[in-house]
């Protein structure tokens, strides 16, 4: 059952908040050992709160649902290592404004997921946790850094997670896991109490059902006191308006990444197949790519992403080679060469993001290569060669982070071998409630949520 659904079963009383925490806890005992999408599972204490929920009145949006939170979101009283040895025993005293949110909705956490350290990456194999596997297939990625909250929904652990998104990171493991997933736009998610670098990271949802991706950002959503960004409110709850119709689009659709590098027929076609999709229901598609072709665009954003691992203040021989190679990269970085990477992305994003003055929705593969086996990125050695070779595997996703628009992974197309292949959608400014429209418009008639992975 969808997390909708679970809890109008236990706002009804057909179906107790125990219950269904004590069937995700099976779940993670039965399968997490081989999967690794768990680094903290909190049975008691979840357990305990379900219980609380079932001896009292409430008709929270969310109910009793289980849910997993990223292991990069502090969490009052729950273990938060963000995959880092400098963190392995840390535990909060608060939570923040997501985590607070997730809590009054009603949900009940029985656990943290797995990520890379920091999230710097998009292959979740930390040096802390271990590696992620995909329940596709466990010789393979989940993608990442969400790649525990993809591979917990994937295997049905829990029916929705929580997730974060600084580069693609919500929507390349929806990719790999055959999940949708969905990057906000900027400020529409709070980062409170902390501040998000350039704005480029957002927690978002990770989910099999757009109707549960999209009344999770309704909880999510909202402005906190102070946060520096601020996407307008919108007309209607986003749960609304997915049922509502998308209305004739303008679709551009490419296959032609921002940065030289190659993309694998199978992704293409994937793209394309979703285009005819697009076309049969009515929408303008039509062949055409932003001007997002930037020479310099690795090395500009590499000055921006280099900086998030040197503003943990630990000691950074605890950290991975490669956050080290990039907090000693930030530290050579000037302050002048810092804002100048900063104006020169933001001039670019402003050129791209106009392109949407004459089209709703740009359709691209969500990745350029299927699901890559673990320990892909170690083929290469150095910290920078380690992210080009992370930017070959993910050209498409970081644009929408760098302007900020709300971006999606839809699970339409298998591979040959059976593999997931997503393909993204990228929206106008604070369009999420189109992408939800056109998801749920494209869900009702390509249903994926009944295609599980063997042995699930």
């Amino acid at each position: 059952a969808s997390a909708v659904e679970q809890a109008r079963l236990v706002r009804s009383g057909e179906v107790s908040s125990a219950e269904l925490v004590r069937l995700s806890l099976e779940r993670i005992d039965r399968l997490d050992s081989t999967l690794n999408a768990f680094v903290t599972v909190c049975g008691d204490e979840a357990l305990a709160a379900a219980a609380k929920i079932d001896e009292t009145a409430g008709d929270e949006p969310f109910r009793g649902v289980p849910i997993g939170v990223k292991d990069l979101t502090a969490t009052a009283g729950i273990r938060t290592t963000y995959s880092s040895r400098a963190y392995a025993d840390y535990v909060p005293d608060f939570d923040t404004a997501v985590v607070r949110r997730i809590r009054e909705a009603g949900f009940v956490i029985v656990g943290k997921t797995n990520t890379p350290e920091f999230g710097t990456v998009a292959f979740t194999e930390s040096d802390l946790n271990g590696a992620t596997r995909n329940p596709w297939d466990t010789d393979l990625t989940p993608g990442g850094s969400s790649g525990g909250a993809a591979a917990a929904v994937s295997a049905g652990l829990v029916p929705l997670a929580h997730a974060t998104d600084g580069g693609g990171s919500i929507r390349i493991p929806a990719s790999c896991c055959g999940l949708f997933g969905l990057k906000p736009s900027r400020g529409r998610v709070s980062s409170a109490p902390f501040g998000s670098l350039e704005g480029l990271s957002t927690a978002g949802p990770m989910a099999r059902a757009v109707e549960d991706a999209a009344a999770f950002l309704d909880v999510l959503s909202g402005y906190e006191p102070g946060d520096p960004w601020w996407a307008p409110p919108p007309e209607r709850p986003f749960a609304v308006t997915t049922r509502e119709g998308a209305g004739r689009l303008r679709v551009a659709v490419t296959t032609t990444p921002p940065i030289d590098t190659p993309v694998d027929p199978e992704c293409v076609r994937a793209a394309m197949a979703a285009a005819e999709i697009l076309a049969e229901l009515g929408h303008d598609v039509r062949e055409k790519s932003p001007p997002w072709r930037e020479p310099s665009l690795f090395d500009l954003f590499l000055t921006v992403w280099q900086v998030g691992p040197a503003l943990h203040p630990v000691d950074e021989t605890a950290m991975t080679a490669l956050n080290r190679g990039l907090v000693q990269s930030a530290r050579a970085t000037s302050a002048a060469g810092y804002a100048r990477a900063v104006g020169q992305l933001q001039a670019l994003a402003r050129r791209i993001v106009a392109f949407w003055a004459d089209v709703d929705v740009v359709l691209t593969p969500t990745l350029a290569l299927p699901p890559v086996p673990i320990g892909w990125q170690e083929a290469v050695t150095g910290s920078i060669e380690q992210l080009q070779r992370n930017t070959e595997f993910t050209p498409f996703t970081a644009i929408a982070n760098l302007t900020g628009q709300p971006a999606m992974s839809l699970p339409l197309y298998w591979s040959d071998r059976g593999l997931p292949i997503g393909v993204q959608a990228i929206g106008p400014p604070a369009g999420d409630a189109l992408l939800l429209q056109l998801a749920a418009q494209v869900e009702a008639v390509r249903p994926w949520a009944d295609r599980r992975p063997p042995g699930v």
